[in-house]
């Protein structure tokens, strides 16, 4: 899969243009329905406000879009809040930007700005991740094995979760392009070393 960024937590950010309130919301979700539901989280909160302008993509490549103007003209608002997420590679979030009218009209092109410019604050007030596929080797050795294969990380691979039983058990995770180098120094750090299984998962990180 293709790695793409993606949001671990909501986001908020507020800006007053030609005195009209833009109020951003950024919130991460998996599935159409939870955006659904963020969407009309939002509305309830802000029923009397003049447009909450809605927009979401999920997926790699941000497969699943779509974007509503809630009666701003056509293509101004909700569309380009997808263009930009599509752009930036951010996907797997749902935004809402609930405009209250002050009285002066933007034109289209100040409506494009205003309704990216508010998404794009409150996805820097969430924290990013980076999703992509991680090869993980699920591994067995004893305790004096798990002591040479934690001082022989160093780029290669990390270290996910352990069980310290008679025998430890533990999971190295490594990019699945560098399955025969993270092998070699396994094997170098820890001959005896058992490898398990080997699967490929889908991660987030921080970034």
């Amino acid at each position: 899969m293709k790695p793409y960024y993606t949001v671990l937590t909501p986001g908020q950010a507020e800006q007053t243009i030609e005195r009209s309130r833009f109020i951003g919301y950024v919130f991460p979700a998996k599935t159409v329905s939870e955006c659904e539901d963020f969407f009309e989280q939002i509305r309830k909160e802000h029923r009397l406000a003049t447009h909450n302008v809605a927009a979401y993509t999920l997926g790699e490549d941000c497969r699943l879009r779509w974007a509503s103007d809630d009666g701003e003209p056509r293509g101004t608002s909700g569309a380009p809040i997808v263009q930009m997420l599509t752009q930036e590679e951010i996907s797997d979030v749902a935004i809402v930007v609930t405009r209250y009218f002050g009285g002066i009209k933007l034109g289209t092109g100040g409506l494009m700005r205003a309704y990216t410019g508010t998404a794009k604050l409150a996805l820097s007030a969430a924290e990013r991740g980076l999703v992509s596929e991680k090869l993980v080797l699920d591994i067995e050795t004893d305790y004096t094995g798990y002591n040479r294969l934690e001082a022989a990380a160093s780029g290669i691979y990390t270290i996910g979760g352990a069980v310290f039983e008679e025998a430890v058990s533990l999971s190295l995770i490594c990019e699945p392009e560098k399955e025969a180098t993270c092998e070699g120094q396994i094997r170098t750090a820890c001959p005896d070393v058992r490898i398990l299984s080997k699967r490929i998962d889908t991660t987030t990180t921080p970034v």
